[in-house]
């Protein structure tokens, strides 16, 4: 089946964050300005319609009309193995594979159930703000391992800080993003297992964030930490998903692969039970079987998106720093060579041109002058949004 992302969807009034969210975004201070007109472009979440044997499997669970209390079926944990056998070349075993309603849940766990108050987590910064929550909130030490830009724009490990940081006794485990959000890189093989071996030396335990894995450039290759070094796999804990996928981010999916029988006792214990939904079910049953002619066309549609915005910024804003990420639909825009204000900036953006991105101080300093915003909407969307911006600069050139 051919797919036509281009079809503009009407989801005002479907009770989503993105677009009908405006109060609660004004009063999170995201911005101050959200209508009828704004254009909604700073979450991971798609503008795009799922995969039709998604809709399918769904409506023949409504069908069905009795939505009671569910289980996991052998062919759930089946199809979260199949998949990533066929797609990663990654193994583990069905017992190995741990339900959560969400990964930021999953990551509040985690840093419950592993680590003890004040003990120091390491971060690699700018990153997914609640990275920083997950720390702050549960009374742990944050530590950060910025990474560091080139005059491009593409960002790399500061290894000699990260090993300095492992060392601290006091540092029990480093929370790993990969693909990176925002920064759209994918690290190498060489990459992690550089990561690992300084972790495994030092006792600090990986939690790795790859929730963004299927959705890399043609000619990327993203490969899991666990794969990439089998032998440190007890000491590694990674987060799955089909929202980021799927688009399916209503439907609270993750799935935690943790392969040390001892830490997964330890983490069950803190989360406690949770029931999945039958739509829960359905869906990743349906994608991880019958999803990839759709994914395939939706990473195509993307690079495709990607690559007009670049030549867009490159004609109509220069001034603005951009790379193609390597993996992710986010891009991460660097606007310090204006040389305004980013509180400026954000209003020529979020007041004026009514586009709503994410400030990316809100992935630390790090990412003061920048901007991130999530491109898998339909192409006339981003285009309308990048006009918009693009005028709002036009007298500083």
């Amino acid at each position: 089946m051919k797919y036509n992302f281009d079809e503009i969807v009407n989801r005002r009034g479907t009770y989503s964050i993105k677009w009908d969210g405006g109060q609660i975004l004004k009063n999170m201070g995201f911005t101050e300005r959200y209508d009828e007109d704004t254009i909604p472009l700073f979450t991971a979440d798609m503008d795009l319609p799922v995969p039709q044997p998604l809709i399918e499997a769904l409506h023949k669970t409504v069908d069905h009309r009795i939505f009671g209390y569910s289980v996991f079926p052998d062919e759930y944990f089946e199809a979260v193995q199949h998949w990533f056998k066929k797609r990663h070349n990654w193994e583990f075993q069905k017992e190995e594979i741990v339900y959560s309603p969400g990964t930021v849940h999953a990551l509040n766990v985690a840093v419950r159930a592993l680590t003890q108050p004040e003990d120091g987590v390491i971060i690699q910064r700018p990153v997914y703000p609640p990275f920083t929550s997950s720390i702050n909130a549960n009374g742990r030490t944050l530590l950060n391992n910025a990474l560091i830009a080139d005059e491009e724009g593409y960002y790399s490990i500061d290894f000699e800080d990260f090993e300095a940081k492992a060392k601290d006794e006091k540092t029990k485990m480093f929370i790993l993003c990969n693909p990176h959000n925002p920064t759209g890189r994918v690290f190498n093989e060489d990459e992690l297992r550089k990561l690992a071996a300084i972790c495994v030396e030092h006792n600090v335990l990986i939690i790795a964030d790859e929730i963004h894995g299927d959705i890399i450039r043609q000619g990327q290759t993203f490969t899991p930490i666990a794969k990439v070094v089998p032998e440190y796999k007890d000491h590694i804990i990674t987060f799955t998903a089909i929202n980021k996928t799927f688009n399916l981010a209503g439907l609270h999916c993750t799935n935690v692969i943790i392969t040390n029988p001892e830490l997964r006792k330890t983490y069950n214990g803190v989360m406690g039970m949770h029931l999945p939904s039958p739509f829960t079910v359905s869906a990743l049953l349906s994608v991880y079987h019958d999803g990839e002619d759709w994914l395939e066309q939706l990473k195509e549609y993307i690079d495709g998106t990607m690559e007009w915005a670049v030549g867009f910024l490159a004609e109509r804003m220069p001034k603005v720093k951009v790379r193609i990420p390597e993996g992710t639909y986010i891009m991460w825009m660097d606007f310090s060579a204006y040389g305004i204000s980013p509180d400026e900036v954000h209003d020529r953006i979020y007041n004026k041109a009514n586009v709503l991105l994410e400030d990316g101080k809100m992935f630390g300093e790090e990412g003061l002058h920048h901007q991130r915003i999530c491109i898998p909407s339909p192409r006339p969307m981003i285009k309308e949004a990048f006009e918009r911006i693009a005028r709002e600069f036009e007298d500083l050139k």
